[in-house]
């Protein structure tokens, strides 16, 4: 790919060499080396401090010679949430760290999540403020549903909003409900209803939550702030991640959006790139030529840490939410009331003509795809499309993977296609998925990496955050080992090796959005821009993969050391 963004020479000062315990390039060609060597924002070359310094006037910054460094990890699939969801309470199973690197215990029952609401409540001074939480993963307490009664008992009076860990979810309570009038009524297949036939307060995908007025938007417009923008690129630079893509939050045909975006990824001291998804929900103006015409448009006007020219798109819901399109014989366990297969967000027959103006534009289009349905109905779109205006190296992505089949990866590959695999699933869902939504037999397949390799088809994998913590070495420890949480092997055989694991991570992450030319590896030319850990990914025990110690990052030359802060009470 040739970048938009013109590249600019480094000055005449002296470069700098960085001595480290390893390199690892990602760079076939030169895969390992003792030094790297930056001029300016970027690499002047690998190799050994010698060889660099023959290059002319230099320093030596020996900071990182106890360290390991890679390319800087490059997350495909994050949500600028990761940094507005901080501004509600966290009430998820798994313990999680904020953006200023405190460590939040996760709610391992129905009880720890009510208390946890109960205290938030009560240090809200105004009794009509909305109280705003996520994280809740039903899915984790089996038997009775958490649902609007339960939530009553701790919120009294006072509305109540908890969004789900999936982001496909929410579960309001009886006063939200009243005030926004959810009740027999309802004709939304978005709204869950009770034994009693009545709203239980849970309500599903945009169709539902939106039903919940102010307090779904007030959640919603947290995201808008510099607030959140600033935390998102902090949890970055905590985890090793030098860019992130924001993958259909942001409403960019909103000029104040944009402009918030431009301003804070212009601050010198904002310590990652970010690429931001152009998308069709939300509000977004239902042209679609005027959209694609508006992405062709931001290309021009890309910097250093700010990219466009991809779009998102989805059809279907998630599969731990029961909302994802599934193949028969659909959901193994649904809960009570549950009838058939999942919801379709986007009419599967328009899929080829929705997609159509942003292929002539010369976008790439990322379409979330949870179930083999929806993957199928997304992969015959590109090949429609494709008949109809062929284009090479389009890079069209189907996003999630979490279904998606042999034959289907093979038509993947033959079309030009990638897929970025929701590989965290394994470790947050795996077990849930094996007793209770698709059964053994598929879920043995799900996030199948090894398929995706032996197939040929350019794969990255992604933590989807805020719906799991943003860290690669803990994505790429989910495709190297397949283990769940409660310790269990699912699907040996798609496990990947770690060399694949950290392509995907890297180099095949960045080429998926069309940024392989300037990021993705250590080699001369591209940008300074690496993760600095604490121990060698390519020697550690694959089990020990996420537990590797993380400094923080370099980009574009500038070392950000990672920030870690205190638990909370």
């Amino acid at each position: 790919m040739t970048s938009n963004v013109p590249i600019e020479m480094p000055n005449t000062e002296p470069f700098v060499i960085y001595p480290a315990r390893r390199v690892i390039t990602v760079n076939p060609a030169f895969p390992f080396a003792e030094a790297v060597a930056v001029a300016g924002d970027r690499v002047l070359g690998v190799g050994s401090a010698d060889e660099l310094a023959s290059w002319g006037t230099h320093r030596v910054d020996d900071r990182f010679a106890d360290h390991v460094l890679m390319p800087g990890f490059v997350e495909a699939h994050c949500h600028v949430m990761s940094g507005g969801l901080w501004n509600s309470t966290y009430v998820g199973y798994f313990d999680r760290r904020d953006p200023q690197g405190r460590l939040w215990p996760g709610c391992t029952s129905i009880d720890d999540v009510l208390e946890r609401l109960g205290k938030a409540a009560a240090e809200l001074s105004d009794q009509s403020q909305t109280l705003l939480a996520w994280g809740l993963d039903p899915i984790y307490f089996p038997g009775e549903r958490l649902v609007a009664r339960h939530l009553d008992t701790v919120t009294g009076d006072r509305p109540a909003l908890i969004l789900h860990a999936s982001g496909h979810l929410a579960t309001i309570n009886s006063a939200l409900m009243e005030r926004c009038g959810i009740d027999e009524t309802a004709t939304s297949p978005g709204v869950a209803r009770g034994g009693d036939g009545l709203p239980n307060g849970e309500l599903h995908e945009p169709a539902g939550m939106m039903l919940a007025g102010e307090a779904f938007v007030d959640m919603m417009n947290a995201n808008r702030t510099e607030q959140a923008r600033w935390r998102y690129a902090n949890e970055a630079r905590n985890a090793g991640h030098t860019l992130l893509t924001d993958l259909g939050t942001t409403q960019l045909w909103d000029p104040d959006q944009l402009a918030n975006w431009k301003k804070v990824t212009s601050d010198p001291e904002y310590p990652a790139r970010i690429m931001v998804a152009l998308s069709n929900f939300f509000g977004a103006p239902t042209d679609t030529d005027e959209l694609a015409a508006l992405g062709a448009r931001l290309k021009n006007e890309q910097t250093p840490k700010l990219r466009f020219g991809i779009v998102k798109l989805i059809l279907d819901g998630s599969i731990q939410g029961f909302t994802a399109r599934i193949s028969w014989p659909h959901y193994y366990k649904p809960p009570p009331g549950h009838v058939g297969n999942g919801l379709w967000l986007t009419a599967p027959d328009q899929m080829a003509d929705l997609l159509e103006p942003y292929h002539r534009a010369g976008l790439t289009v990322h379409c979330h795809c949870n179930g083999d349905e929806a993957s199928e109905v997304f992969i015959d779109a590109v090949e429609q499309v494709l008949e109809r205006c062929p284009r090479w190296d389009h890079r069209h992505t189907v996003q999630h993977c979490q279904l998606t089949t042999p034959d289907q990866y093979r038509r993947m590959a033959a079309l030009g296609m990638c897929a970025n695999i929701f590989s965290n699933h394994i470790y947050y869902w795996g077990d849930q998925h094996r007793d209770a939504t698709v059964g053994p037999e598929r879920a043995a397949r799900m996030d199948a990496c090894g398929t995706a390799l032996a197939s040929g088809v350019s794969f990255s994998i992604h933590s989807d955050s805020p719906i799991t913590p943003l860290g690669h070495l803990h994505t790429a420890w989910c495709a190297v080992n397949r283990v769940t949480a409660s310790g269990q092997v699912l699907g040996p055989h798609e496990r990947i090796g770690v060399p694949d694991a950290l392509r995907a991570i890297t180099i095949e992450a960045a080429r998926q959005i069309k940024l392989d030319a300037e990021i993705g590896s250590i080699e001369a030319g591209k940008l300074a821009d690496f993760a600095v850990l604490e121990d060698d990914p390519l020697t550690v025990d694959p089990m020990a993969l996420r537990d590797i110690g993380v400094w923080g990052t370099v980009l574009g030359g500038v070392p950000q050391p990672a920030q870690i802060g205190e638990t909370e009470t």
